[in-house]
């Protein structure tokens, strides 16, 4: 607080300067250091201008990114800035909530086909890597005498986990003990966490990755797109309608294009094949060898690359065309009957950078981009009934986010008792809101609500709400930051801080790759995750290639934390 007074009365000159003088500098206290909705809102403004600005310095190459928003929060804390308790608790909350759920919204479409893919095994290597850190810092309270709500809170802090942290101080409390401890020791460890899985990121990237650890793994979806071309030399097909050899064959696949002697056929489900049709076919790369066996040979050369199809015919073009109308949002494709009534042939859809078969069961979403081929007027038929218009598709669909934001507050806020336990927990204001997310993302369409965001609006709601999530925790813990941080206490909580955040996250690292055989990318978000590290994630987002990162982190992230705020609670109940 500033104070301004007069050390010497007699020698004051009360000029029309000097109280001018006065007045500004009772005007910029006041602006700065009285509490007031105004002052919440400009000094966590200018942390995270201040703290965004640091965040573009690069040494030796590495930026912390939004990492400094935290540390100019704190800075800003030590310096005697505060804001409303209310207003910064609502501030740090709300962030929190809004960048988990953009997060979980963003990821939500691709989560549950990589859960089934990779998601089971790679929640196994988060859980073992929680499971781990929270033995040693079991082993670490007996071994050096600190009380385990002391280390609870730098295992919080290490971990970057405020929920968890949040549950351990309501067991405390509940307990009838002070919770200050565990607080103090989580602001003082959570640098170093942040900082140790971004250093430990780098060691593996450095130390411990092959080339081919850094190659993005191929798409992996269930519904991934393969174009192959076949010559049908099987006679039992021979003169049979396409829809007839679809209905008897198991495989999925869709015939966009017909080569028969020197004419080109663009087929509907009634066109009949005939030995030595050569066929361009879209199907996923599983049923590739039941196609072999149903039409015969399949060739080896890409006719996309070889035959200029638009001079065989220049009537047939082949267009993408972008899901805008909120009446096809959650229908199905089969429903529209694009191929009777129009005369088109949709031979894949683009969703959130996966591809996907266009099968009639798919069901389609807002912004899915449909590769259709026909000629130009029925592809402007059809226009009418999609939408194609990408320019509706950038004003951000408010009303949903808020909904699905209240849906996981709800969720999080719902008790779930433990066996032989009176303390119910619950997932939290990260845990709801993500997991909300990551359901609205995915299944919001069958109910026909419009889930979709641009990209850039999504980054835009995750920045605003991490960057004040990390500005509001670093004031309020930057007031007692330095004077625990040069104690013994604090320098003894540093290092245990560091082994807790490193040690385990560099052996999981290096076993996920080597025994998982997860990809580079993979491997840092299943470690962000694990460790609840959004900022060592945004790292990884600009240094890797791809989504591998964002995709990982929300596949562990929800089990992860859930298992992180029971351990904290568990560990208080346990040992004290």
């Amino acid at each position: 607080m500033l104070h301004l007074g007069i050390t010497n009365p007699n020698k004051f000159d009360c000029s029309a300067l000097d109280l001018q003088y006065l007045c500004s500098m009772d005007w910029i206290n006041g602006f700065l250091y009285t509490h007031s909705a105004v002052q919440a809102v400009v000094v966590v403004a200018v942390i995270i201008s201040i703290g965004l600005a640091l965040g573009r310095l690069r040494v030796a190459g590495i930026s912390l990114g939004v990492t400094f928003v935290f540390f100019t929060g704190i800075i800003a804390g030590y310096l005697g800035f505060s804001i409303d308790p209310d207003m910064l608790n609502y501030a740090e909350s709300f962030g929190l909530v809004l960048f988990v759920y953009a997060l979980g919204l963003q990821v939500g479409p691709g989560f549950f086909s990589s859960f089934r893919k990779e998601g089971v095994k790679m929640n196994i290597a988060g859980l073992v890597l929680i499971l781990a850190g929270s033995l040693l810092a079991a082993g670490i309270s007996m071994l050096t005498g600190y009380g385990i709500d002391d280390i609870t809170g730098v295992l919080c802090g290490a971990t970057t986990n405020t929920p968890a942290l949040a549950a351990a101080q309501q067991t405390l409390k509940q307990m009838g003990l002070p919770a200050d401890s565990a607080a103090l020791g989580c602001a003082v460890a959570y640098p170093i966490g942040v900082v140790g899985v971004i250093f430990v990121i780098i060691i593996l990237r450095k130390f411990f990755t092959k080339p081919d650890d850094l190659k993005p793994r191929e798409e992996s979806h269930a519904d991934q797109t393969y174009v192959a071309t076949f010559e049908i030399t099987n006679p039992g097909i021979s003169g049979r309608t396409i829809h007839d050899v679809k209905e008897a064959s198991n495989a999925r696949f869709i015939i966009s294009r017909l080569w028969r002697g020197k004419e080109f056929i663009m087929p509907n489900s009634e066109e009949k094949l005939m030995s030595g049709d050569r066929i361009m076919v879209v199907t996923t790369e599983k049923d590739v060898d039941q196609l072999i066996l149903l039409f015969g040979k399949k060739e080896d050369k890409d006719w996309n690359h070889h035959v200029n199809w638009n001079k065989i015919d220049r009537q047939i073009v082949s267009r993408h065309i972008i899901v805008s109308r909120p009446g096809v949002n959650g229908k199905r494709l089969g429903s529209l009957k694009l191929r009777s009534q129009f005369g088109i042939t949709v031979s894949r859809v683009l969703r959130s950078g996966v591809k996907l078969l266009a099968t009639p069961d798919l069901i389609l979403q807002i912004g899915d981009r449909l590769t259709v081929v026909g000629t130009s007027q029925e592809i402007e038929n059809v226009e009418k009934i999609i939408g194609n218009c990408a320019g509706s598709l950038k004003e951000p669909n408010l009303a949903v986010i808020f909904i699905g934001i209240s849906l996981g507050l709800l969720l999080g806020s719902i008790p779930i008792a433990l066996p032989g336990s009176n303390i119910p927990i619950t997932l939290g204001l990260a845990g709801g809101p993500i997991i909300a997310g990551l359901l609205m993302g995915r299944f919001g369409p069958r109910f026909h609500v419009v889930t979709y965001n641009t990209r850039s609006a999504n980054l835009m709601l995750r920045g605003i709400g991490l960057s004040m999530y990390l500005a509001c925790l670093g004031l309020d813990a930057g007031k007692n930051f330095f004077a625990t941080l040069v104690g013994p206490q604090g320098l003894a909580w540093i290092g245990i801080g560091a082994v807790l955040t490193m040690l385990p996250v560099l052996v999981m690292g290096i076993v996920s790759m080597r025994l998982f055989k997860f990809k580079f990318g993979e491997t840092c978000g299943l470690l962000c995750g694990s460790m609840a590290n959004p900022m060592a994630l945004d790292y990884a987002n600009d240094t890797v290639e791809g989504d591998a990162p964002a995709v990982s982190y929300a596949t562990v992230y929800p089990l992860g934390m859930f298992v992180r705020v029971i351990i904290a609670q568990l560990l208080i109940l346990l040992y004290i």
